[in-house]
């Protein structure tokens, strides 16, 4: 059977229409649905959705009268009262679940409402990413009617006082169409492990009795799932036991950087398909086969401004200031960096994601994410973000001939000035001089302000290799392990300290 062939619903299958529309009015036309479906809560009451809506200029009013929000803030206003069960309260009904999110960098879970137009709109996305690939050339059809292993957070959700919590991936297998039940894998009871070295023991043990044509989830632990199974059966490469195997979706951090080390699990390649699916969303995905970018969702669940990411718009330390700007989608340009606020149907609210993005094609809305607006260095000017960290790395894996599979940086003091630690995670032998030369020709090649600032205060480059394992403990003694979790790209404050603390005692 291919999944092609499945029936969806009358309602799924008329929202996977394409619109015509502009992206403008797309987006318009989504604020406006927004509006009039949170008109009567709380917070529209609070902040007259009725007088935006009968404004003849929605976006601007919307802009005046709603302030800008980040967890924080719209978690210790409004969002509280939905977690205590609440109606109406930033979204019609009540809110019956959460998504537990939290970078390596937060000491607490953030609580993240997740509503049913949000699981639907979400749904549609995916259905409309599977669909794409009719557009694909060269790729075996019958990969797509074989098993999906998705490696996620466990569907057995924490139970609260009228709502259930847990992984957007948990939630998201928990509550998968019964259609879909043929082709995904680990299946219903293994999915259900909270232990993430016993559910992946239990994915190795089942491995042969699958027929794997798609991987989802972030390229780390999905590596470690392969390079597990390599080991237990002695095979050479993934496919001698996954034939089929056709298809990687992943998201959440860049691949490039795994791109080396990844293929050497593999007997033949891979389609690459990518997506931005964050737990307020489905925010973009890649809908064709050689894309610039991933296409943002402007016509079904969120509303979205952009932020320039610049001093006039965040402090040091990558918060909001006062009078920020923000642009509608027909107001960006391509090749800047910008910040996203997000509207969405799960009642988030000109909400501040904590992600930058970067336009690579205004006609088509299509983006690549740069980074984090608190995941960067910048103690001298230097403006150094995730992107081109992960170039740097991506060169330096191509020049050396090496596999880095994990590496974060932190800024530190020298003789008065600043410099750079890089933490490499690599089981390759390598010079570290050759591989500091490496990453600091590459940052002084793409960005003219770190090539300016290493000739003044950014006074050196250090680098400390250490075996991939490494990084993965440190999430497991974190908590972070699995689904979701990445390991952040700029240590900083307590975090630093743990780190370089582990890492010592590991020597």
């Amino acid at each position: 059977m291919s999944i092609f062939d499945i029936s969806l619903p009358k309602s799924i299958a008329k929202a996977l229409r394409l619109t015509t529309n502009t992206p403008a009015s797309q987006q318009r036309n989504i604020l406006k649905k927004l509006l009039k479906k949170a008109l009567h809560t709380q917070f529209g009451a609070h902040y007259g959705f009725g007088s935006i809506l009968n404004s003849n200029h929605l976006e601007t009013e919307f802009k005046n009268q709603v302030p800008c929000f980040d967890y924080n803030t719209i978690y210790t206003s409004w969002w509280n009262q939905s977690l205590e069960g609440k109606p109406d309260v930033c979204w019609p009904g009540k809110v019956k679940y959460f998504a537990l999110s939290s970078g390596t960098s937060e000491a607490a879970s953030k609580y993240i409402p997740i509503t049913n137009e949000l699981m639907r709109g979400n749904k549609i996305i995916m259905i409309k990413q599977l669909l794409s690939l009719r557009s694909y050339e060269n790729i075996p059809w019958k990969s797509v009617g074989k098993g999906y292993l998705m490696l996620g957070g466990s569907t057995e959700l924490q139970q609260g006082p009228g709502y259930f919590a847990g992984d957007l991936s948990g939630i998201t297998a928990k509550r998968a169409p019964i259609w879909f039940a043929p082709f995904y894998k680990p299946g219903k009871k293994i999915a259900k492990t909270k232990d993430w070295n016993e559910k992946l023991e239990a994915i190795v043990e089942q491995a042969p009795n699958w027929d794997i044509g798609f991987l989802v989830g972030v390229p780390a632990w999905i590596q470690m799932c392969m390079e597990m199974v390599i080991q237990r059966y002695n095979l050479k490469n993934i496919h001698e036991i996954w034939p089929n195997l056709a298809f990687f979706c992943h998201g959440g951090v860049a691949f490039e950087p795994y791109k080396k080390s990844f293929e050497k699990l593999l007997g033949k390649p891979l389609t690459y398909i990518e997506t931005y699916l964050a737990s307020e969303g489905f925010i973009a995905y890649q809908d064709r086969q050689h894309p610039d970018g991933m296409r943002l969702v402007l016509n079904e669940h969120i509303y979205f401004e952009f932020v320039p990411f610049d001093e006039q718009n965040f402090d040091s330390a990558g918060n909001l200031v006062p009078n920020l700007i923000s642009l509608r989608i027909d107001e960006i340009q391509e090749g800047k960096d910008y910040a996203i606020l997000m509207s969405t149907s799960a009642g988030a609210w000109r909400y501040l994601i904590g992600d930058t993005i970067k336009f690579v094609n205004k006609e088509r809305s299509e983006i690549i994410i740069t980074g984090r607006t608190k995941h960067f260095l910048s103690l001298a000017g230097e403006h150094l973000s995730v992107d081109n960290m992960n170039k740097a790395i991506q060169t330096a894996s191509e020049k050396l001939n090496i596999s880095i599979a994990e590496f974060t940086v932190a800024g530190l003091p020298v003789d008065g000035f600043f410099g750079h630690q890089w933490y490499i995670g690599t089981d390759d032998k390598i010079d570290t001089v050759v591989l500091k030369e490496k990453i600091d020709e590459t940052l002084k090649e793409i960005n003219d302000d770190y090539a300016v600032e290493r000739k003044s205060a950014l006074k050196d480059v250090f680098v400390q290799v250490l075996p991939e394992k490494i990084f993965m403990d440190f999430m497991e003694i974190k908590g972070k392990v699995g689904g979701q979790h990445k390991f952040p790209r700029v240590l900083s404050g307590t975090l630093l300290e743990d780190w370089k603390t582990f890492i010592k005692n590991k020597a």
